[in-house]
């Protein structure tokens, strides 16, 4: 089978295809073929190895596992003698930020692990990109009290994991400000922002409203700088370990910070396939490339340009 691979850390230009066997069944795991996989922040970070201290967990001197990939969404071709959630057949997605070798034409994963079948009416495209995005934005919500109600502003609107957040926080009941570039503001609108601010052209900071909620998605801002934009009880959550790494013990001693820890993600993938089957949850894919053009799409997700989701097709219909 085809797989993209990588034997060192680097740029996109680490990246090659590779003609590989199969991986071999377990009786607990499916075998699938894998039609299509995101290109996310935690895949860069695996290929790039930085932070530097993601090596102790990929291979200090090179990579353990050379098949990238943390999402997918395919089809059952194979089952283990002791899988009874699933058959043959059956369309399915899952995601593992761990890694999971999910840029290849096939792979295994354990049926009682991050999977669920892919509901009718949605595509392989949009299953795989309500994955990752959806995971981290929902471990921002579930750290804070019940938002029906509240107001929140998210800083990065238009990221994979920020686009996700302000469609949950609508669909739980919280009103939503949100920051994006010039250009995007109808885009987010549509998400469900009642009101945009252009961080381009403003500093969101300096709005004049107060919030129940700051959750900065794209990690780029800090507790000091939004301080002034909570309410004397809200909360401050960061996609990042902020300035000097001061994120995390700020949520152990500040009543207002606190970190997204981004645990349980079969919950994460249950949640999102039955918002999926009601029309709840629609991601924002951005671009969709091959698997040929994967060193392309890292280049473009590195670039920062991005807005939501690029999605890799492994196979081909």
């Amino acid at each position: 089978m085809k797989a993209v691979v990588y034997r060192k850390y680097g740029g996109p230009e680490v990246l090659s295809i590779a003609e590989i066997a199969r991986p071999t069944l377990k009786a607990n795991e499916v075998l699938i073929r894998v039609y299509a996989a995101t290109v996310n922040r935690t895949d860069c970070a695996n290929i790039t190895a930085k932070p530097f201290v993601m090596r102790f967990g990929l291979g200090l001197l090179k990579p353990n596992n050379q098949i990238p990939g943390t999402d997918f969404a395919g089809v059952i071709e194979e089952v283990g003698n002791k899988v009874t959630r699933f058959k043959v057949g059956d369309r399915v997605f899952g995601f593992n930020d761990g890694g999971l070798s999910s840029y290849a034409e096939f792979m295994t994963f354990p049926e009682n692990e991050a999977i669920s079948k892919i509901p009718d009416n949605v595509s392989f495209e949009e299953a795989t990109a309500s994955l990752e995005g959806p995971h981290y934005a929902y471990n921002f919500i579930n750290k804070v009290d019940d938002l029906e109600g509240r107001t929140v502003l998210i800083h990065g609107a238009t990221g994979a994991i920020g686009s996700a957040g302000v469609q949950l926080c609508k669909y739980l009941g919280a009103t939503v400000t949100a920051t994006c570039a010039t250009g995007h503001e109808e885009t987010v609108t549509k998400l469900g922002a009642v009101r945009t601010i252009d961080w381009q052209k403003t500093d969101f900071t300096k709005d004049e409203e107060q919030f129940d909620f700051v959750f900065d998605m794209v990690g780029k801002s800090s507790f000091g700088a939004c301080k002034p934009l909570l309410k004397s009880n809200g909360i401050y959550i960061s996609s990042e370990l902020g300035p000097n790494l001061e994120n995390i013990p700020l949520s152990l001693f500040h009543k207002q910070v606190r970190f997204p820890y981004p645990a349980d993600r079969p919950r994460s993938v249950k949640m999102m396939a039955e918002l999926l089957d009601k029309g709840i949850y629609h991601p924002l894919i951005d671009r969709e490339y091959t698997m040929e053009q994967v060193a392309e799409a890292f280049e473009y997700v590195l670039s920062g340009q991005k807005i939501g989701n690029v999605v890799l097709k492994m196979s081909v219909l």
